[in-house]
């Protein structure tokens, strides 16, 4: 288990909050993430544009990061099978909630949308549940 640091923590928060309150201003766009891969692969063959940059800068992030002391995980400790539900299971939650935590945390919460107030609580409130059952009953 990975030690928490408020420090990086911080200055995350800090570079997303910045990146969305960015994109909003200077195109009016949300920085939902499944909003915005939907939009890049509803437009095939894909096109330049932004959703390309931002998709690209979600990616190539960490290399950039990395010189300054911030890392990723080297390995996951879950089976190809597990990870391929869990993807399936976040794509099917972010449709059928009508966005994704991005969009409705940061970005929803920041416009003061009930609706994302609502999705975010629903989000938190499973999380919790989640872990407190696997850790606390499961005993995993």
């Amino acid at each position: 288990m990975t030690e928490f640091t408020p420090y990086s923590a911080l200055i995350g928060g800090i570079l997303i909050g910045l990146a969305a309150l960015s994109l909003m201003l200077l195109t009016g766009k949300i920085a939902g993430i499944s909003g915005i891969f939907s939009q890049l692969i509803s437009q095939l063959p894909i096109k330049l544009s932004w959703h390309v940059y931002f998709i690209l800068g979600l990616i190539i992030g960490p290399v950039f990061a990395s010189p300054l002391g911030f890392t990723l995980p080297q390995t996951i400790d879950l089976s190809w099978t597990a990870i391929i539900i869990g993807g399936f299971l976040v794509g099917f939650g972010s449709r059928y909630g009508s966005g994704c935590t991005s969009g409705h945390g940061i970005c929803g919460i920041g416009r003061f949308s009930k609706r994302s107030i609502a999705a975010t609580v629903t989000f938190m409130t499973s999380a919790i549940v989640t872990v407190f059952i696997i850790r606390h009953v499961i005993g995993a």
